[in-house]
């Protein structure tokens, strides 16, 4: 499944790294460019425990991935 996370905050990263983490396609879309950038460095914005290694995990696999462009997941 493809999945569209809009928001890169406390629970659009971490619902969107679980639900790669599961195995899902999922895209997470943010209108701050500054920090969908950090996140492509693997800088993670928030804390929460073991959410570093899970996103390096799932960007990794290439079931993760981060834009500021909504149209492309959502279509």
């Amino acid at each position: 499944m493809r999945i569209a996370m809009i928001g890169t905050g406390y629970v659009g990263l971490v619902s969107g790294a679980c639900f790669a983490d599961f195995g899902h396609d999922v895209t997470c879309v943010d209108k701050d460019g500054k920090k969908i950038a950090a996140l492509h460095r693997g800088e993670i914005p928030i804390y929460e425990p073991g959410l570093d290694e899970l996103v390096a995990t799932n960007v990794k696999a290439k079931r993760l991935d981060f834009t500021t462009d909504l149209s492309k997941p959502v279509a």
